[in-house]
């Protein structure tokens, strides 16, 4: 059975979709990895709210960090995948292979944290990840989550990757709405201070900003 790092980096470099699957076989997610090469609808509502130094966790390709950095921001992308950073520093990214519960450049000093494209569920225990987002921008900070729409069922637990033909070792992950973050936010010491709702063309994505 292939590591879900190593399915995840592969299809980075395909751009093929993969398959979030809970033990049981059951269908959470569809990841359309060619999608995260680019900017996406939606993106430019996290984008206009960074107005400082940022930090994007699990940043993939690199496409927001990317983005921060050609206007001027100083940004940094992390990801524990070494294809998703060297994919990243080709687009012009600035990244690095760190894992958000390990040691993190410039801890405390970040303006903002993204948790973009399903990444609020790193982990498993959004709380714990919200704790330590927290952490890494400091008493003045925002972390900036997509979520999944209002209404939408929660989930924690272990899942797998299944790229159409191969399936990989399983890791934990979590799903959270945007009506019940504010419950993994307030245990990390955080609140909510703007929920937003990009619909039509923006793919009908759901963003949270917290703060503390």
């Amino acid at each position: 059975m292939i590591t879900a790092l190593a399915l995840y980096g592969g299809a980075l470099r395909r751009d093929t979709r993969l398959h979030v699957l809970d033990l049981a076989g059951r269908s959470l997610r569809h990841l359309d990895t060619g999608a995260w090469h680019r900017l996406r609808p939606g993106d430019r509502g996290v984008l206009d709210r960074c107005g400082g130094p940022t930090l994007d966790v699990g940043c993939g390709p690199g496409r927001l960090a990317a983005a921060l950095g050609a206007t001027g921001i100083a940004a940094l992308g992390i990801d524990v995948s070494p294809t998703a950073v060297r994919l990243a520093r080709r687009r012009g990214a600035t990244a690095v292979h760190a894992d958000v519960f390990g040691p993190v450049p410039g801890a405390g000093t970040w303006r903002h944290a993204l948790l973009i494209d399903g990444n609020i569920g790193i982990g498993g225990d959004p709380a714990r990840l919200l704790r330590r987002c927290a952490e890494l921008v400091g008493s003045t900070g925002t972390v900036l989550v997509e979520t999944d729409p209002p209404g939408t069922a929660c989930w924690s637990g272990p899942v797998v990757l299944h790229d159409g033909d191969r399936e990989s070792t399983p890791f934990p992950w979590a799903l959270v709405a945007a009506d019940r973050l504010g419950g993994p936010a307030a245990e990390a010491g955080l609140r909510v201070y703007e929920t937003w709702h990009e619909t039509g063309h923006e793919e009908g994505r759901w963003f949270t900003c917290l703060g503390r």
